[in-house]
């Protein structure tokens, strides 16, 4: 077994740590005949061998000591045995291996072929225990340390106490050493693991901690590369020169290898990373983090910036995640002759299923903000001109989201056929959206604060060639919402083409064939009113008045006059005098609907209005 080169550190001493475990179990002796079966079946002994040097390509292990104790094999045999050269395979000799345990108070495993560095790691008394047939009930470490003395990954870690539960040595050799088809049945490789105290530092000063990680049930299955060749072949891989031949067996391998690993669960606890750069510092706190095959959790997330930037995050949850797309599209790319296309490329989207947010805060200092609000502008600026006028004080951004949710179909062709983003409680100052178009002027209405929520459902039926607006919709906390529901015919997989010049040209066979807008005022309406009637000197009754008129008589007459443009007038005109709701449904009189270029085309309103069924009402 042979670790990858050029990999991050604490991914090597991952890939380390699975060549310690290979040599708890490297004890089984050449095949004794039957009369010396019969007599080692009474000569249970504690052997002990001293400078064990163990090569698997370029990672090399060294035990000063160590004691196979209640085992039947002799000191020549066990010596025999690890005795570096040709012979059988090491899943052949484990799997006739008994002992009552394996102990090395010491382990030491080193890379010789590391180009720049020579990483170390050093783990303290390692014990296998009950080790029968190969497989391990149990295997611990107190300890490890992790050195890294040169190189863009210089830097020094440690690992505290290590434990795995029944592992069985013979299928981690097999899936290193030898070669499969890869379509066998997928292999337990053990029980439970877990890790205590996890802790790096690299010569920035960048410090990674975790303060435990558990997993359960690993599995995996042996491919025609080995998991060693295959891992192997990633490294030190210059991607933008490969070629053909070599682009296509990394996508094979890729492949391979997503097939070949099953995890049952995985959880780390008490995650944290901080910079101590003065110019990047910042500090990133996970409280949990759990993954299953389908699923990721994280909880409690925490990050702090230099320039007192803060976010937390609750809750963060994938579910539904899947790289089977993904090993699909890698397998074909991999019979290309040319480099992939971007269409090609985006058949690798994985189904991802739904990710959910969960209370997010965010506060961004006053710098950061994207925009000012103008009238604080014209504060600051006005105090820079009179300098014996105190410049107005600076408040940072504060927002935040209670609930969140992406929702997404499995992809055809790389495109999600069906997606719903919500998010509730979207909480921030007007001042914010001061810039923004249609909701600048909501600080002028009375709202400090806002408080949003935001819908969009889509689905594609590629069969009818027809994208589905389900909801798109905007409301927010005494103000209103605003619903939009519709039909658009004429989408085909064109549309989705990754080369603009051609989704552009499709979207001109759109045709729309159905829209659906409501209209609820919960309180922006009346603020509206309100603040009008005080910059135009009128009483709220008047101005209303007016705005009656104008939508029974003035919208019509910008609409054609037609019988479906008085009626949106005249529910106009009830929405104003009573404002409650209001809701207005287009359908073409033909099945078909209207296409793009006949809305260009349309000489006036009118010309589109004829050919609408209008449907109008306030409430």
């Amino acid at each position: 077994m042979t670790c990858s080169k050029g990999r991050p550190l604490l991914a090597w001493a991952t890939g380390a740590s699975a060549c310690v475990l290979v040599l708890l179990g490297a004890g089984g002796a050449v095949q004794p005949g039957a009369a010396q079966a019969q007599e080692a079946a009474s000569a249970v002994q504690d052997v002990t061998l001293q400078d064990v040097t163990l090569t698997f390509g370029d990672t090399v292990l060294k035990a000063p000591r160590l004691t196979a104790s209640g085992t039947r094999l002799s000191k020549d045999e066990l010596t025999a045995l690890l005795k570096p050269g040709p012979g059988e395979s090491w899943a052949s000799r484990l799997v006739r291996l008994d002992a009552a345990s394996l102990a090395m108070p010491e382990l030491r495993v080193e890379r010789t072929g590391a180009a720049g560095a020579t990483p170390v790691v050093t783990y303290r008394d390692v014990v296998a225990r009950d080790v029968r047939a190969g497989r391990a009930a149990e295997v611990t470490a107190a300890g490890a340390s992790i050195l890294l003395e040169s190189g863009p990954q210089k830097g020094t870690g440690t690992y505290g106490r290590m434990q795995a539960t029944d592992l069985d040595m013979t299928v981690l050799a097999r899936l290193y050493g030898e070669p499969g088809d890869g379509k066998s049945a997928l292999q337990r490789i053990y029980a439970t693991f877990a890790v205590d105290d996890v802790a790096y530092v690299d010569a920035r000063g960048t410090a990674v901690k975790i303060a435990r990680i558990e997993g359960r049930d690993l599995s995996g299955r042996q491919i025609p590369a080995t998991w060693t060749g295959a891992l192997q072949a990633f490294t030190a891989v210059d991607y933008e020169r490969l070629a053909p031949p070599e682009r296509t067996r990394l996508m094979s391998l890729g492949a391979d290898l997503a097939e070949a690993v099953s995890v049952g669960s995985l959880e780390a606890t008490g995650l944290s990373v901080q910079e101590a750069k003065p110019r990047d510092a910042f500090s990133l706190g996970i409280a949990r983090l759990g993954l299953t095959g389908a699923g990721l959790l994280l909880e409690d997330i925490r990050f702090a910036g230099v320039d007192g930037a803060k976010a937390r995050l609750a809750r963060l949850s994938l579910d539904g995640f899947s790289l089977g797309p993904t090993v699909a599209a890698l397998r074909k790319l991999a019979a290309l002759t040319t480099p992939p296309s971007d269409a090609e490329l985006r058949l690798l989207t994985p189904a991802l299923g739904t990710l959910a947010l969960k209370d997010l805060s965010l506060d961004l200092p006053p710098e950061a903000k994207a925009s000012r609000d103008p009238a604080e502008k014209m504060l600051t600026d006005k105090a820079l001109a009179d300098r014996t006028a105190p410049a107005p004080t600076q408040v940072g951004l504060h927002v935040g989201l209670r609930d969140g949710s992406m929702n997404f179909a499995p992809p055809r062709d790389g495109v999600p056929t069906a997606g719903r983003l919500s998010l509730s409680g979207l909480t921030l100052p007007a001042s914010a959206v001061a810039g923004v178009p249609g909701l600048g002027s909501l600080g002028l209405y009375g709202y400090n604060d806002l408080d949003l929520a935001l819908v969009a459902d889509t689905s594609w039926d590629e069969t009818a060639r027809e994208l589905k607006l389900g909801e798109v919709s905007v409301s927010g906390k005494d103000m209103g919402s605003l619903r939009i529901k519709g039909m658009i015919g004429g989408i085909g997989p064109e549309v989705f083409n990754p080369d603009v010049a051609v989704s552009s040209f499709a979207m001109l066979s759109a045709t729309a064939k159905a829209l659906d807008l409501t209209v609820e005022n919960t309180g922006l309406f009346d603020r509206f009113i309100a603040a009008q009637s005080k910059v135009l000197s009128l009483k709220p009754e008047e101005l209303k008045q007016e705005y009656v008129t104008a939508s029974v008589f003035g919208v019509p007459a910008i609409l054609g006059n037609s019988v479906g443009a008085k009626a949106i007038g005249a529910a106009m005109g009830q929405f104003v005098t009573k404002p409650g709701s209001l809701s207005v449904s287009l359908r073409p009189k033909n099945a078909a609907g209207i296409g793009m270029l006949e809305f260009s085309a349309a000489p006036t309103p009118a010309a589109l209005f004829d050919r609408l069924e209008v449907n109008a009402k306030a409430n």
